[in-house]
Formats: structure tokens, sequence, C-alpha cells
């Protein structure tokens, strides 16, 4: 499923191996999808892992060996090696919970950060066959098919609360975050409130779908692939709090125009 844009400008090398990244995570992880008798354990946060998370990830950080020998690598199930002045940031299923379910909304998520920016990101959704990217300065991108011609996205023009569509993700995340009663009034003042879940809100956002997404209890391997989609879609990436980055332990992306108010209502 890797793909070239409709357009004179040649893929980054960096971009380019990102893609071949996901095509093999994406053979690998569609293999154990739904498959009866698939390994399930729980780690120590009481967060599940498949043996499809394992691999996919191994099948990363191998390949990632061979082509980038003295990057570093950071990675939802084996940890960090390498130097971080060129990380790639791995979480090799992005929604373990919907995958061991039969659920389709999961996907895998590469980014690469430099000195600790996210400059590209990948996500990839087999199960959606569905997949976005974005390299900065590059503009995001995404297929709605295996296959298919590329197609520029682009963030929503919603510029007022009583209009937008906003995805919360989860109850819980808020409620253990001491945030459910700024979460309860911010949905009295929006259009629309949904918990999409996973990697697919923010690609909805990117997409100018969604106008604004909210998490907590998330890892750097959990947003850094999303950041540059969002950016290059034309919204604005932050924590809950308003910091940049993906290790804040919260998210807050919108479409740009309705972050200050966002950022407002949390605080």
């Amino acid at each position: 499923m890797t793909d070239a844009r409709d357009t004179d400008r040649p893929l980054s090398s960096d971009l380019a191996l990102a893609l071949r990244l996901a095509d093999l995570a994406d053979g690998i992880s569609s293999a154990h999808f739904r498959e009866r008798g698939l390994h399930i354990d729980t780690k120590p946060d009481r967060t599940f892992v498949t043996e499809a998370d394992l691999a996919v990830e191994r099948a990363i950080r191998e390949a990632l060996a061979a082509d980038r020998p003295g990057d570093g690598i950071l990675g939802e199930e084996y940890g960090t090696e390498g130097d971080a002045s060129r990380q790639w940031i791995i979480d090799p299923i992005d929604g373990t919970s919907n995958y061991l379910r039969g659920v389709p909304v999961w996907g895998t998520l590469i980014a690469l950060a430099i000195d600790g920016r996210p400059v590209i990101g990948v996500v990839s959704s087999p199960a959606l066959g569905k997949r976005w990217w974005a390299e900065t300065g590059d503009g995001a991108w995404t297929t709605d098919a295996p296959g298919a011609q590329p197609r520029p996205i682009r963030v929503s023009a919603v510029a007022d609360l009583e209009h937008a569509s906003i995805s919360f993700q989860s109850i819980a995340q808020w409620d253990e975050a001491g945030y459910l009663d700024r979460l309860v009034a911010l949905t009295r003042r929006v259009w629309r409130d949904r918990a999409y879940g996973d990697m697919w809100s923010y690609m909805l956002l990117a997409e100018g779908l969604l106008d604004a997404v909210g998490e907590f209890d998330v890892k750097t391997y959990d947003l850094a692939a999303l950041i540059p989609i969002v950016e290059e879609a034309g919204g604005t990436f932050t924590s809950a709090t308003g910091e940049p980055g993906p290790a804040n332990g919260s998210s807050l992306a919108s479409n740009g125009l309705l972050h200050p108010a966002l950022l407002d209502a949390l605080a």
C-alpha cells in the first residue's frame, strides 16, 4: 500500500521508509486480526498486548536496524534504544482493545522525531482500508482504499464552539484526570460530542470531519505520529494545558481556530 503523491515533488527517503514500514506492519497485523486463538497478555499497567503487537514492533525494529542503523527507536512494547536525536517512535497497534475484540478501529503509528520534535507521521489502518501521513512542510495526505490515489487533507473551518463536533475519547480518562466536570460543561457548549477513540478521532480531525479531540493518560508513542498529520492539515496539537509535543500525558488537538476557546474551557 506504499503510496506516491500526485505531485512533482518526490517523497523524502525518510517518509518513503516510514510508508514501507507501514506496509510491513499491515501485513503482519492483518494476518492476525480476528484470528482464533490469538495470544493475549495483560501488562503491569493493566493494558493488553497481543502477539501481533509484539510481532509488528519486532519487524519494524529489524527493518530500521537494517535501513537506519544510527537512529534511535522508542516503541511501546520494547522500550528505547539508541540515539534520541533522530528517533523513530512506534506504536505497533494503537487500539489493541479494539483489535483483540475484532473491532476494525486500530492502526500502526510510525513517527520520526528530530531532537524530540515529530516531523514525519504515518497512521496505517488496514482494517479500515485507510492510511494517513505527513512530513513537516509537505502537507497531510490520505488514501481512502488500498492502491487509491493519495489526496490532500485539511482541517475544518468551524470557528465557534456552538458549531463544533468533538471527540473526548473516554469518560474514564477525563474522570481520573480530574477533568470530568469541565468535559460535561464543554459538551453543553458544543454542537455534538462523541467518543470515536484512539487514532481514528485525530484522523477525522485532520480530514475536517471533526473539529477537536481531547485525551488523557497518553504516552509519547500514542501521539507522536498524529502530530505532524494534524499540524500539516492546518490544525493545532498541544497538551490539555497548552504545551507542545507528545510527552505531556494529555492531548488537545483542534482545527486551530477553536484552540484558544478549548484551552480556556479546560483551564
